[in-house]
């Protein structure tokens, strides 16, 4: 089953300026995520950058590189420009591979290549993980999914859903959840080229925009969004400097 790895990688970051040139134990962390990336069944791996600091730091390393618009809104209106540039089939399967995540497995980018291709009805697919703490729950950053019974996503927010009622009532309840209730969305996304010609023709939903959830725009016009327990554990992305100084800390020789 042949896909396509995209990485959108922007330099502005308000929390962390620079991201993807910010060095990880000898090497900017744009090149760990390629790197993970080449590693799993992807026939190509392309870096999407609007900057041109990014792009020869990229090229520099042996990457394929694609340079998109500065104006784009979020990384799938990113990926829709890269899908035109390259020409790309209507089927062809293109996988979003967030830049801010150099430990990610590439067992998930093949696995979410795999649900999409196996379930035709679906517009997107992606993965969940298991949620055990409450503070987790909390945390407006880790975004919350709720799915149906076939695996379909019935909504995404940054709220706690579903509300753990008893366990929010009681202050001093166990801070551990038990398991099956509550799950972590993993921001790893594969597209049909067909669907992302369409996403960047609507306008941003409601949802979306009061969430800042770009994938609520796909289910506030009803497509179908595929999503799975991730295969292995997807460590959470770089965000902060702490975040920066824990993932150095693991990939330090």
């Amino acid at each position: 089953m042949p896909f396509t790895v995209v990485i959108p990688a922007r330099f502005g970051s308000t929390r962390l300026p620079g991201k993807p040139l910010r060095d990880i134990a000898g090497k900017p962390m744009v090149q760990w995520v390629w790197e993970q990336a080449r590693r799993s069944a992807a026939g190509r791996v392309i870096i999407a950058t609007d900057d041109e600091r990014i792009a020869a730091v990229a090229s520099g390393f042996g990457a394929e590189v694609c340079m998109t618009d500065s104006q784009h809104p979020s990384g799938t209106d990113r990926l829709q420009q890269v899908a035109s540039l390259m020409a790309f089939a209507d089927e062809a399967i293109i996988v979003n591979v967030q830049g801010d995540e150099p430990l990610i497995p590439p067992a998930v980018i093949d696995q979410v290549a795999a649900n999409l291709a196996a379930n035709p009805d679906a517009g997107i697919a992606t993965l969940c993980v298991p949620i055990r703490q409450l503070d987790e729950l909390r945390n407006p950053n880790a975004v919350k999914v709720v799915c149906g019974r076939d695996g379909s996503a019935l909504y995404f927010s940054r709220a706690p859903i579903p509300w753990p009622r008893e366990a929010f009532a009681n202050p001093s309840a166990d801070a551990a959840l038990p398991a099956g209730s509550w799950f972590r969305h993993v921001g790893i996304y594969a597209y049909r080229t067909r669907f992302l010609h369409q996403y960047v023709g609507w306008p941003a939903a409601p949802l979306e925009q009061l969430e800042q959830l770009e994938q609520l725009r796909a289910l506030y016009h009803g497509v179908r969004i595929h999503v799975a327990t991730a295969a292995e554990t997807v460590p959470a992305g770089v965000d902060t400097e702490a975040d920066l100084a824990a993932v150095t800390g693991l990939l330090r020789p």
